[in-house]
């Protein structure tokens, strides 16, 4: 890798922030510095973030390991999404997008114009490309449903040196709207080692968490956002009086309604938003995981490339997953996780009771999940990235 290269990563998100969005382009963003680009990253300067412990940054918070770090770029935008309950958002969210893909893509011609640019935002692409920016690449989570973002989406991937689609299924309805097969890469999301290298034993994890010792656990890190399918989970649980189930993570009124509806389960303890470098506690604690995202929106069923299922790759933790094509692509049944039908807290029920009563499949796919995780590393992922960059850019 030249070290004279320039990349500029765009992301709206917190910087740092209770979603995996933040997470991901920290990890990412410090990999391409550690494989030598000189890396800017430039993320929304809103007014509510998570505090950070004193003598920690972003970075350190997120578990990025000792090395080069991205200049971190708080581009600033309109926001007042919060002031309003979530009915009345809409509108105050387009305004904060707006306003901050605009004064990214100004901060970057004022201030990286030679850098090869990645942009989660397709306004921020679009806003580049329009304006000369030569080497811009789009990395699409989603396919955007509303017409007027799919013109734009079209008009910035006509003039842009490549996209990163996240999953299978972004890249097949990219293709559907008529983006060249060609010049889109697929590349899911990963996790860092060091996250996990020191990972307590599974006693020692249940004593730091004051979770129960001699019952089976499964353990849900991550949102609570509706198609995350965690309401299923508390519903399986309803049925498993043997079995405790911890759950982590989640914005603080999605953790309020979750325990609401678990009311009176005293085997389901809602933990609610933890730091990242209690993630790998909870996964050692744990003796299997759970993924039970439902059939829909296209986001849960085709577009996600779920942090959880990586991270319980590096744990060696076997899981049971919805079986949609988003979490299928990643899996595949009895070989890496156990497959159930999604929307269905009985299949779940089912799946969970299956997989904790044996202990040779328990083994057997924690041994694949660790074999499989060395090609999800995010060193490996800003390699492969690096690599297609450059190509693209040479053609």
């Amino acid at each position: 890798m030249n070290t004279t290269t320039t990349l500029a990563l765009v992301a709206n998100t917190r910087m740092p922030s209770q979603r995996a969005q933040a997470l991901q382009v920290a990890q990412m963003s410090a990999a391409f510095a550690r494989a030598g680009a000189t890396t800017h990253l430039f993320v929304a300067a809103r007014r509510r973030r998570v505090e950070l412990p004193p003598g920690q940054d972003a970075f350190d918070w997120y578990g990025v390991p000792a090395g080069p770090r991205p200049k971190l770029h708080a581009v600033p935008c309109v926001d007042w999404i919060e002031r309003l309950p979530r009915l009345l958002q809409y509108v105050p969210a387009r305004l904060q997008e707006q306003s901050f893909s605009r004064n990214a893509a100004r901060a970057i011609r004022r201030d990286v114009t030679d850098a090869w640019v990645i942009s989660r935002e397709i306004e921020t692409a679009l806003h580049l490309v329009k304006r000369g920016q030569r080497d811009v690449f789009l990395e699409i989570h989603r396919v955007p449903g509303g017409r007027l973002r799919r013109r734009w989406l079209l008009a910035a991937a006509s003039r842009v040196r490549g996209i990163v689609a996240i999953s299978g299924g972004v890249r097949d309805d990219l293709v559907r709207l008529g983006v060249p097969p060609g010049s889109i890469t697929v590349e899911h999301d990963a996790f860092e080692p060091g996250r996990f290298a020191a990972s307590p034993t599974k006693d020692a994890a249940r004593r730091s968490l004051d979770l129960p010792r001699g019952v089976p656990i499964v353990v849900y890190t991550g949102g609570l956002l509706s198609w995350k399918g965690v309401d299923l989970l508390v519903e399986a649980a309803r049925e498993l009086p043997d079995v405790y189930v911890a759950i982590a993570g989640g914005m603080d009124a999605d953790v309020a309604a979750l325990r609401q509806r678990a009311g009176g389960l005293v085997n389901v303890r809602i933990d609610g938003f933890q730091p990242p470098d209690r993630v790998a506690t909870y996964l050692a604690a744990a003796d299997v995981g759970v993924v039970p995202n439902r059939s829909k929106p296209e986001i849960s069923a085709r577009y996600t490339s779920p942090l959880k299922v990586f991270e319980a790759m590096a744990a060696g933790l076997p899981l049971v997953a919805s079986d949609v094509p988003s979490l299928r692509e990643l899996l595949v049944d009895r070989e890496d996780a156990v497959l159930v039908r999604p929307d269905d807290a009985l299949a779940l029920r089912e799946g969970l009771r299956a997989l904790i009563a044996d202990d040779a499949l328990r083994a057997r796919l924690a041994a694949r999940m660790r074999e499989r995780s060395v090609a999800h590393t995010w060193d490996a992922r800003a390699a492969r990235l690096l690599r297609w960059m450059r190509e693209r850019t040479r053609a």
